[in-house]
C-alpha cells in the first residue's frame, strides 16, 4: 500500500469544489462544513483547518464523509495541481 503524503486545508478544499461542494456559512469555532446535495440526500463534509495538515486518519474520514475513497481524492489532487 503506498504511503500518501498529508494535505493541506486549501488541497482539500480545492477537492470538495471540484466535487460540487460548497462551505456552510460558519457560525463561529474551528470547523468549517462543506455540503452537496445528491439524488436527494446532503452530504456534508467537516473541514478542520487548524488540524492541517491532515492526518492520513482524519483524510480518510473526509473522503468517506463525501461519498468517495481516499486514492481517489488523492488522484483530484494531482489532478488539480497539473491542472
Amino acid at each position: 500500500m503506498a504511503r500518501h503524503r498529508p494535505l493541506t486545508c486549501k488541497e482539500i478544499k480545492k477537492v470538495l469544489e471540484a466535487l460540487g461542494f460548497e462551505p456552510r456559512p460558519r457560525k463561529g469555532g474551528s470547523h468549517e462544513h462543506w455540503v452537496k446535495e445528491e439524488k436527494g440526500q446532503l452530504k456534508k463534509v467537516t473541514v478542520d483547518c487548524p488540524k492541517a495538515p491532515f492526518s492520513q486518519d482524519l483524510i480518510k474520514w473526509m473522503a468517506s464523509q463525501a461519498g468517495i475513497t481516499k486514492s481517489r481524492l488523492y488522484r483530484i489532487v494531482e489532478n488539480l495541481q497539473t491542472n
